[in-house]
């Protein structure tokens, strides 16, 4: 992944290593600078090199984050080794498995611009030559590499790994499971000693959620966009090999940072037409569709929401992966890792095998060497798919002028006719779930949760496990402004736009109207007709915002529609 030999201050091509930070420390008038720096530690050796920022995400609120600042000192490691001078610094992260269902899940996606703020302005502030950035949880991920993207300097973001999967009843198990469990019990499916002996060994040990949920959806996501090495995403969090992975990565942003690649370099147009087929391949989550979108701005590089459809109709599913199949994060890596997964599709002609990975390499050298696993299950050949098409579907309709997305990982239905039954916010809805109020055919409908609406566009694992764990599963659909967990399954459409709190459509909606999802024709829709829509809507009026001030307001001033990835965009003049 890298190269041991330190660096002088210029390559031998006349390149400067320390092209940001030599105004900071160097000169006389730097004096004050140089000697706030020595107060912590750092020499006149250290500051004649390049500094590298090394950020991360460490926080004691879950265990995602959890083996962070172990994973950091590696990194640091590897640069000093290489040349550099590490840096360090932390910033906040918001666990979805711990605030699901509540108020606080609305910090959850707010959080993305927060983080990836943050470390753009520490690296703004500080003139870091390059950076490293280690994530793990379903938010941090994406907003490592916004900031990477906006800073544009040498560098790569370093997942930390998966959690492993715990054991219940003989079986592995996942937080999902646990989600699910919760309706279980509350239909009397499961006894209360049942889910505490599941609540207990769920989760074993720091990384984070084991299926093809968010987060490692996005870390394979980065993989196939150059932002990461590929393979490292693999390596569990737990694993003693992760210290050798840290070490590399800091070699390798010190052996980017002498041949000048930078981040914009790699995550090209059809960069992230790859990271979509990798998702879409593997099952992976609907969040995906929000992160990559959000990435693409920060990159520069034009993509819609349409895009992700294309794709993912010409990309078949080729992983077993939970939540709709069969294995977990760990399981992918025993057998060949996401280099398995690019080199199948590379050799369906489905991945551009030619695009750039940090090392230099291209993913079709970087995946040329892996060794298969004889008899693994977790990666099928291309001629027999799971799915022939993957993961991932784009709906739109008299519900959804703007697009929403319903994943079809496993197996679900294709079609549902059903009546609507409406909450305008989340708990409503998990009460009449866990209360027995909802009937099979119904089609929930949840609004008022979008990225301005709720503000944050909260996900709803807990409605939708609760769903399942009720046996509701196969004869319930649901649709929201919302997000969902990449541990969803089931007939759910998420990111419904435009939210009703901007006036969309989904506003209109009442009690017991039809509402029909068919995946075949990409639609989804109420049967009303549009006279009767726009004369509901005359009436429709914007409801109070929840927040007034702080952090929540702010975004709600800020954000977008959820079709172009639900970003804060400045107001600026001219």
């Amino acid at each position: 992944m890298g190269t041991t030999n330190p660096p002088s201050g210029s390559t031998s091509e006349g390149r400067d290593l320390r092209h940001m930070s030599r105004p900071l420390l160097e000169g006389r008038d730097r004096a004050p600078a140089r000697a706030m720096l020595k107060a912590i530690g750092f020499g006149d050796d250290d500051l004649r090199r390049p500094i590298v920022g090394v950020a991360h995400c460490w926080i004691e609120t879950m265990p995602c984050n959890f083996n962070q600042r172990r994973l950091a000192a590696r990194v640091k490691e590897g640069i000093r080794r290489a040349g550099g001078t590490p840096m360090e610094i932390n910033t906040v992260a918001i666990s979805d498995g711990v605030t699901m269902g509540t108020e606080g899940m609305k910090a959850s996606l707010i959080s993305r611009e927060v983080v990836a703020d943050s470390i753009e302005l520490v690296g703004r502030g500080y003139l870091f030559d390059a950076m490293a950035i280690v994530v793990g949880c379903d938010k941090t991920i994406p907003a490592g590499a916004m900031a990477l993207l906006r800073l544009n300097v040498p560098g790569v973001v370093l997942y930390g790994g998966s959690i492993l999967p715990g054991r219940f009843q003989g079986r592995d198990v996942t937080i999902v499971d646990v989600f699910e469990g919760v309706g279980a019990n509350a239909a009397g499916k499961m006894t209360d000693a049942e889910l505490k002996e599941l609540e207990d060994s769920a989760c074993p040990s720091a990384g984070a959620c084991a299926g093809q949920y968010t987060a490692n959806t996005m870390a394979m996501a980065l993989e196939f966009l150059g932002l990461s090495p590929l393979g490292t995403a693999g390596v569990p969090a737990t694993d003693l090999h992760k210290d050798a992975v840290g070490e590399r990565t800091g070699e390798l942003v010190m052996d980017m940072l002498r041949r000048g690649l930078r981040p914009r370099d790699l995550a090209t147009r059809r960069a992230f037409e790859n990271a979509i087929a990798g998702v879409v391949a593997s099952g992976g989550s609907t969040n995906a569709v929000l992160h990559l979108l959000a990435m693409a701005r920060d990159a520069g590089v034009d993509l819609s929401i349409d895009d992700f459809d294309r794709i993912s109709r010409a990309t078949p599913l080729i992983c077993d992966l939970k939540p709709g199949g069969r294995f977990v994060a760990v399981d992918l890596s025993h057998a060949g890792g996401t280099e398995l997964v690019a080199r199948r599709l590379i050799e369906g002609g489905l991945l551009d095998g030619s695009c750039l990975t940090p090392t230099g390499r291209t993913l079709a050298e970087e995946s040329a060497g892996v060794q298969e696993t004889p008899g693994q299950e977790v990666v099928l050949p291309l001629a027999n798919p799971i799915k022939p098409h993957g993961g991932l579907v784009i709906l739109k309709g008299n519900i959804a002028p703007e697009g929403c997305v319903v994943k079809v990982a496993g197996y679900e239905r294709t079609y549902h006719r059903g009546p609507a039954r409406v909450f305008d916010r989340e708990e409503d809805s998990m009460a009449a779930v866990t209360g027995g109020q909802i009937n099979p055919g119904d089609v929930i409908v949840i609004r008022y949760e979008g990225p301005r609406g709720g503000p944050g566009m909260r996900e709803m694992l807990g409605v939708t496990g609760a769903v399942v764990g009720a046996g509701l599963g196969e004869s319930v659909a649901l649709l929201t402004d919302g997000r969902f967990s990449g541990g969803t399954h089931g007939l759910m459409a998420g990111h419904v736009a435009p939210e009703a709190a901007l006036g969309g459509p989904i506003a209109a909606i009442e009690e017991g109207d039809m509402i029909v999802f068919d995946i075949e024709r990409r639609s989804l829709a109420v049967e009303l007709s549009e006279e009767t829509l726009n004369r509901r809507m005359a009436t429709w009026r914007e409801p109070a915002p929840h927040y007034t001030s702080g952090v929540f307001a702010k975004y709600m001033a800020l954000v977008g529609s959820a079709s172009q990835g639900a970003v804060t965009q400045p107001r600026l003049q001219g």
